[in-house]
């Protein structure tokens, strides 16, 4: 994603950790927690009207101050409703929506495969913030995925080849797998880059969301929500959006 950092945007305010914990032989219980204090106030008058620009201006932001502002959590749902939730890592986010590349044999994929919806959450602590999406998914263009595997470390494009994603693997299968990748397609110890093409089984994924919600944390737990709904019959070039508050 290229995005730049806003000028005007104030500087969080971060709190000192007051988390109290109780580690007992039979469970972990958390006692109290620190209070949110984000900075600003947010309310449907005051936000976007398009939740894929309140996301760039609060990614932007949110990148001085939060390490992996891109780390999200991806829920997704077996055909049986067995729910599945990781942590993944935003490539792209523009007017159609979300993408993520992994493997399409992994547990995810099938699962998105099954139900054609996913979710995704952005938590960043440092600015009191969260991002929620829920959504239709698509597979990004072949092409698409081609460009970004070209940019991905060789250790990262041998992985993608080599690793059945999901699968029960023996001990030292998996380094057998790589050497196997390596010797393949010519890999030599000590080499930054190769000709690897893009697997069959490797790409992109793209949410397109019908839902955004943005979180700001305050006080007693009296935070802010807005969400975004899509409305019924909008298209997906020029998708039209519901803005209203949620309460805490």
């Amino acid at each position: 994603m290229n995005v730049s950092i806003s000028p005007n945007e104030p500087a969080p305010t971060i709190l000192a950790e007051t988390t109290t914990i109780l580690a007992a032989a039979d469970k972990v219980q958390v006692l109290d927690h620190h209070q949110y204090r984000a900075r600003e106030s947010i309310a449907p008058a005051s936000v976007e009207r398009s939740p894929l620009d309140q996301f760039r201006a609060w990614f932007t932001s949110a990148q001085p101050y939060v390490h992996e502002p891109e780390a999200m959590t991806l829920s997704t749902v077996s055909a049986s409703g067995v729910p599945s939730s990781r942590m993944v890592l935003l490539k792209q986010a523009d007017a159609h929506g979300f993408v993520f590349y992994t493997n399409y044999d992994s547990r995810k994929s099938r699962e998105i495969k099954e139900s054609g919806r996913a979710a995704l959450a952005f938590y960043w602590r440092e600015v009191h913030r969260q991002v929620r999406v829920v959504g239709r998914v698509e597979k990004v263009s072949r092409e698409e995925s081609e460009a970004y595997f070209r940019t991905r470390p060789l250790g990262s494009r041998v992985g993608a080849w080599a690793s059945p994603q999901s699968t029960v693997v023996d001990e030292g299968e998996l380094d057998r797998r790589v050497q196997e990748i390596r010797e393949r397609f010519g890999v030599k110890e000590g080499d930054t880059d190769a000709d690897l093409p893009l697997p069959d089984h490797w790409g992109g994924w793209r949410i397109i969301p019908d839902e955004i919600e943005f979180w700001a944390g305050k006080p007693s737990r009296l935070h802010d929500r807005v969400r975004y709904l899509r409305k019924e019959g909008s298209t997906d070039d020029a998708p039209e959006w519901t803005i209203e508050r949620l309460s805490p």
